[in-house]
């Protein structure tokens, strides 16, 4: 402090600068925590993950190569939970039959995904997927189609899994 009872110039700008400083670091401390603690960002993330479920369960249930059969019916078996997984194991065996008798090899790329709506609490999910399919038989050419399906995915123990697969009507927007 100067002798007139008023602070020098460069005290003056050492304490504004200290004031502006502790109040950034104030600021920055309490977005910090905020972020933290924010729910957005987890269900952000659970919502990624219900979107990679989802497309992998979909792609899985409409791929199937007569050649390795039992491997992808495992897999179709190990992407579904409740109802569907009782429908795909129950009727395994006349299906199997069909596949072996047509001899088809049926691959699915995914064009496009979304979650239709997701429920962490009660631990549902619904999705639309958008593939390209494509069914190759002995002696007839490939046909390929694009098809939309709707998923309804369950949280298991093992993460989401599909719980029902379908295709929506045409002109049905999906609910959200």
């Amino acid at each position: 402090m100067a002798r007139s009872g008023r602070l020098d110039p460069l005290t003056a700008v050492a304490l504004a600068l200290t004031t502006a400083a502790a109040g950034w670091a104030g600021w920055s401390g309490w977005d910090w925590y905020a972020a933290a603690h924010d729910d957005t960002a987890a269900y952000a993330a659970e919502r990624d993950r219900v979107l990679a479920a989802g497309r992998q369960a979909v792609l899985n249930l409409n791929t199937l190569d007569h050649r390795d059969l039992a491997r992808g019916l495992d897999t179709w078996e190990d992407s579904a939970t409740g109802e569907l997984r009782e429908q795909l194991t129950e009727g395994r065996g006349e299906f199997e039959r069909q596949i072996q008798r047509a001899r088809t090899v049926t691959s699915a790329k995914v064009l496009a995904g979304s979650v239709t709506e997701l429920d962490t609490r009660a631990g549902r999910a619904g999705v639309m997927i958008a593939l390209r399919i494509t069914v190759a038989a002995p002696k007839t050419e490939s046909v390929r189609k694009e098809s939309r399906m709707l998923g309804e995915l369950t949280r298991t123990p093992d993460g989401w899994k599909l719980s029902a697969l379908a295709q929506p009507p045409v002109g049905a927007v999906p609910p959200g």
